[in-house]
């Protein structure tokens, strides 16, 4: 085991690091392409005013997220999985699903090593697929969205919080205290932003739920872990 450890910290990080810093700023480049060949090529620059307006928008709406999210999702899918997550993208909705049914799937701890390299295969696999899924919907999509009775759309609606409700039974079954209390906070929580009671503070109903479900989940988790330790200790 100290050799598996010894490995991952020394060898494979390392390398992932490079690779995943690679990719990261080359999808950053790839993404401002358009922009930068239209300003140098076609002398086609947008009004600094503009510019800033927009800029200042941008970041009074995303910054926290941006913030949030890799703090929130990294104690489950790691350094590797966290490059690949904000690389593709559709990370709440898609890839951090498939990285926990991996880590069910292979029986690893989330947070472990194990549980990082798997969850950056599931994530890699979901990826592949994801890329496939979105050729063909984007070649017959329409034609088949369209053969579609209207209530099998409308049901497309509730697949993301099914796939959501799946996970969460998943992990309820292994920790079942925990999964009670924190589906208590959850729905006290989630009543309390949609009634606005945390409107003051900016943004909250795009951060707030995902950062305070996380890492009250963190705590009382390891809350409860130390106190039967401490209880077969005395």
């Amino acid at each position: 085991m100290n050799e598996n450890n010894q490995f991952y910290d020394n060898e494979y990080l390392p390398k992932q690091h490079k690779i995943g810093k690679l990719t990261g700023w080359t999808g950053l480049l790839i993404c401002f392409a358009p922009a930068l060949v239209l300003g140098f090529l076609y002398h086609l620059w947008p009004n600094p005013t503009a510019l800033v307006t927009a800029s200042v928008a941008a970041l009074s709406s995303f910054l926290i997220i941006q913030i949030v999210e890799p703090i929130s999702y990294y104690p489950l899918v790691g350094p590797v999985g966290t490059y690949m997550a904000f690389l593709s993208g559709n990370i709440s909705n898609m890839r951090i699903p498939c990285a926990s049914m991996a880590q069910i799937s292979a029986e690893v701890e989330p947070g472990s090593h194990k549980g990082s390299i798997i969850a950056a295969i599931g994530m890699g696999v979901s990826v592949i697929i994801n890329i496939t899924v979105l050729t063909l919907g984007v070649i017959a999509g329409s034609s088949i969205l369209a053969m579609l009775p209207e209530t099998v759309i409308s049901a497309l609606n509730y697949v993301l919080p099914a796939l959501f409700g799946a996970l969460f039974i998943q992990f309820a079954v292994k920790q079942k205290k925990l999964a009670v209390i924190m589906l208590a906070i959850c729905i006290l929580l989630y009543i309390g932003i949609n009634g606005g009671v945390f409107d003051f503070l900016p943004g909250a109903r795009n951060y707030l739920g995902t950062l305070v479900s996380i890492f009250s989940a963190i705590a009382i988790g390891t809350a409860l872990h130390k106190t039967p330790t401490k209880q077969s200790a005395e």
